[in-house]
């Protein structure tokens, strides 16, 4: 299926993975009336996780890309959930993130962001969305950023 938000991420060139399988007893997203929970997207690029620590062996930036990835794994979720069909996004709700950081490490927010503005520059207003950044001192895998989200769609 082709759409408006299908047109803007090729504009962008990105192409959206198939929706990653849950790594263990859970699914992946739950429709609950017009809302979606997507379970928690973890850092992965094609080459697989991306790992590391915030304030350790990682930077501001790399965390940003990587949260940017986590946010193409969580529209890759969505379309999963719309069947096919991300045009039936209305807004993204609320987006909870965690980033695999020293105790020390203050710019969880900065980090988070790599997801949340790619999702303004995909959707627009409607990828607008309320928000939580956490540290966490590991993740699985060993991966950088985990983001849950939850959308609103038709």
């Amino acid at each position: 299926m082709s759409g408006k938000i299908d047109q803007r991420l090729k504009d962008l060139g990105v192409s959206l993975p198939d929706a990653p399988a849950p790594a263990a007893n859970y699914v992946p997203h739950v429709r609950a009336g017009d809302l979606v929970f997507v379970s928690g997207q973890i850092s992965q690029g094609p080459d697989g996780p991306i790992r590391g620590r915030l304030g350790a062996d990682m930077d501001v930036a790399a965390g940003a890309a990587a949260a940017r990835r986590c946010a193409i794994s969580l529209l890759a979720q969505a379309r999963s959930a719309c069947g096919g069909d991300l045009d039936r996004i209305v807004r993204v709700v609320k987006l909870t993130g965690f980033v695999n950081s020293t105790a020390d490490f203050t710019d969880q927010p900065k980090v988070i962001n790599g997801c949340s503005d790619f999702l303004v520059e995909v959707l627009g207003d409607a990828g607008r969305h309320s928000r939580s950044a956490v540290s966490a001192p590991s993740l699985p895998f060993g991966v950088a950023v985990e983001i849950e989200a939850i959308f609103q769609v038709r």
